[in-house]
C-alpha cells in the first residue's frame, strides 16, 4: 500500500473541494445573509488541510495500483463528510449536534436525501444552496469529475473511476482516455441539470427554487428546498416534469453520451437494462394507479396517476422526492415502493439501489439453473444483450447480493436493537443502503428525530449504498492489508 500517495491524493482532492464552499457565501452575499462565517471558516480549515498534504507529499508520483484507488475513495468520502458537516455544525450549532451535521452532510454527499433537519422552510438561503451543492457533487461522484483533472497533474485516474463508478461492469469506457470518459459524463450531467432548471422556471417555480431543485433531481438526490417537498408546488405539470428529469436521471449515462454521438434514440431501447427500467416502472405505476383509483384516495383518476407516477419514479430511482402522503396508501403499496427502491434503476446512472443490471443477471441466472435441472449436460451460456457474461461476472454478482442484504438485514437489527419498531426500521435502513432518501413508518420524511446510534448506522449504510459495499467493506479484509 502506498499511504504518501494515497494522502498525496488525498490532498490534492480536498483541496479542488474547498474552493465549493465558497459558493455559498456569495449566495448569502446576494440575499443579504450576514452569516458568511460557517463557509469561510470551512473553507480555510480544507484548504490548509488539503494543501499541507499535497505539498508535504509532492514528490511521491508514484502510479497508483487498484488498492490505492479503494483506499482514496474510501477515505475521501468519509474524510469530505467530516470537513462537509462544517457549515452545518456551525450555522446550526443551537440545536445541531455533530451526528446530526455529520449525517446531513453523508446524505447530501451520497444524494440519499434522507435529513436531520426538522424545519426546511426557515433555513438561510445560503445553507439550502449548500444542501442542494453536495448532492449536484455527489451525484455523478466527485472522484469521476477528479479522474478529468488528475492526468494532468500526473496521477493515474482509472483506479479511482473503477473503486467509484457504480454498476458490475466497470471496465467499459465511452472514450479511449479515462479522463475524456469522465469530461463526457459531467458534460451530460451539468447540461441536463441547466435544461432541468430552466425547464422548472419556466412552469412557475421562482428561479432560486428551479436551480437547487434541478441539483436533486438530475443528481437523484431527493433533497428539497422545502418541508413538504414538490407538494408544496401544488401542480401536476412541475411533478411531471420532475419525473422525466429523474427518469433520465436513473439512465446509464453511457446511453446519454451514445444517444447524443450518434444523434439517435435508438441507443436507449437497444439496451436490455433500460428495457427492463421501462417496463418495470409502467407495470408498477399500472398497479399503484389502478389501486389508488379502486380505493378512491384522491377521487379523480388524473390525480391518482399523476401521484402514483412521481412517487414512483422518485423512489425507483432513489431521488426522494415526496409528492404527497404516500405512506397512508392502502395495502402493500408503501413496502412495494420501497422494495423497488431497494433495487434501485439502472447502473452507471446517478442513482442508488441493488442496479436493474444485477437483477437482470440475476434472473438469466435462475432461468439457466431451472433449464438444467431438465437438461443436466446442456450448455446454456448467459447473454446480456450479444454480450456472453463471464463466470467472475455472475461470481461478482452474487457476491455483492449476499453482502449487500447482508449489511441490510444487519442494518435493520441494530436499529431495533434501540427500540425502534420494525416497519420504520425496515423504511430507515432501506433508504439509507438504497440512498433512497424517503421511508416507511415513524421516520418516513425526516431522522431528525431517531436516536443517536441508529443515526451512525444509517451514516455506515448511506457510505455503504453509494460505494457499493465491497469499496467500502473490502478494507476490513486481511488480504487487502497484505504486500
Amino acid at each position: 500500500m502506498q499511504f504518501k500517495a494515497v494522502l498525496k491524493v488525498l490532498g490534492m482532492l480536498l483541496t479542488f473541494f474547498s474552493f465549493s464552499m465558497l459558493v455559498p457565501v456569495f449566495v448569502a452575499l446576494y440575499f443579504h445573509d450576514t452569516q458568511l462565517s460557517p463557509y469561510i471558516f470551512a473553507f480555510l480549515l480544507t484548504f490548509v488541510v488539503g494543501l499541507a498534504l499535497w505539498l508535504a507529499l509532492g514528490r511521491h508520483n508514484v502510479e497508483l495500483k487498484v488498492r490505492d484507488g479503494f483506499l482514496i475513495v474510501l477515505l475521501f468520502w468519509t474524510v469530505l463528510s467530516a470537513f462537509s458537516s462544517l457549515p452545518f455544525l456551525l450555522a446550526l450549532h443551537h440545536h445541531f449536534t455533530f451526528t446530526d451535521a455529520l449525517f446531513e452532510s453523508v446524505s447530501g454527499f451520497t444524494t440519499t436525501g434522507m435529513s436531520a433537519i426538522d424545519n426546511l422552510d426557515r433555513l438561510p438561503p445560503a445553507l439550502l444552496y449548500y444542501r442542494q451543492q453536495l448532492q449536484f457533487l455527489g451525484g455523478m461522484g466527485i472522484i469521476v469529475l477528479a479522474v478529468a483533472i488528475l492526468p494532468l497533474l500526473g496521477v493515474g485516474g482509472m483506479q479511482l473511476y473503477k473503486a467509484e463508478t457504480p454498476g458490475p461492469m466497470k471496465d467499459e469506457k465511452l472514450t479511449p482516455r479515462i479522463a475524456e470518459t469522465a469530461k463526457a459524463v459531467w458534460f451530460i450531467y451539468v447540461g441536463l441539470v441547466v435544461l432541468c432548471a430552466l425547464s422548472f422556471w419556466a412552469a412557475g417555480m421562482p428561479v432560486f427554487d428551479a436551480v437547487e431543485e434541478a441539483f436533486a433531481t438530475i443528481s437523484t438526490g431527493g433533497f428539497s428546498t422545502h418541508n413538504s417537498s414538490f407538494a408544496y408546488y401544488h401542480s401536476s405539470l412541475i411533478d411531471l416534469i420532475a419525473v422525466f428529469y429523474m427518469f433520465l436521471g436513473g439512465v446509464n449515462f453511457s446511453l446519454h453520451y451514445l444517444a447524443a454521438a450518434g444523434v439517435s434514440l435508438k441507443a436507449y431501447w437497444r439496451d436490455v437494462e433500460f428495457r427492463y427500467y421501462v417496463w418495470i416502472l409502467f407495470f408498477v405505476c399500472l398497479i399503484v394507479t389502478s389501486l389508488l383509483a379502486f380505493y378512491q384516495v384522491y377521487h379523480d383518476v388524473w390525480k391518482d396517476f399523476v401521484e402514483a407516477l412521481f412517487n414512483i419514479v422518485s423512489i425507483a430511482t432513489t431521488t426522494g422526492f415526496v409528492a404527497g402522503a404516500y405512506t397512508q396508501w392502502p395495502l402493500f403499496i408503501p413496502f412495494l415502493l420501497m422494495l423497488i427502491g431497494l433495487i434501485g434503476a439502472c447502473g452507471g446512472s446517478t442513482s442508488g439501489g441493488f442496479k436493474i443490471l444485477r437483477v437482470v443477471i440475476i434472473k438469466s441466472q435462475v432461468t439457466r439453473e431451472l433449464r438444467r435441472l431438465i437438461h443436466p449436460q446442456a450448455i446454456y451460456p448467459i447473454r446480456l444483450g450479444r454480450r456472453i457474461l463471464s463466470d467472475n461476472i455472475l461470481e461478482a454478482v452474487w457476491a455483492f447480493a449476499a453482502a449487500y442484504f447482508g449489511i441490510f438485514i444487519l442494518g435493520i437489527i441494530l436499529v431495533m436493537s434501540t427500540g425502534v419498531d420494525l416497519e420504520s426500521a425496515f423504511g430507515a435502513c432501506a433508504s439509507a443502503l438504497g440512498n433512497i432518501g424517503a421511508g416507511i413508518g415513524k421516520y418516513a420524511y425526516s431522522l431528525a428525530a431517531i436516536n443517536t446510534f441508529s443515526k451512525w448506522v444509517l451514516i455506515i449504510l448511506m457510505l455503504a449504498g453509494r460505494l457499493e459495499v465491497f469499496t467500502l467493506i473490502i478494507i476490513f479484509s486481511r488480504t487487502f492489508w497484505k504486500r
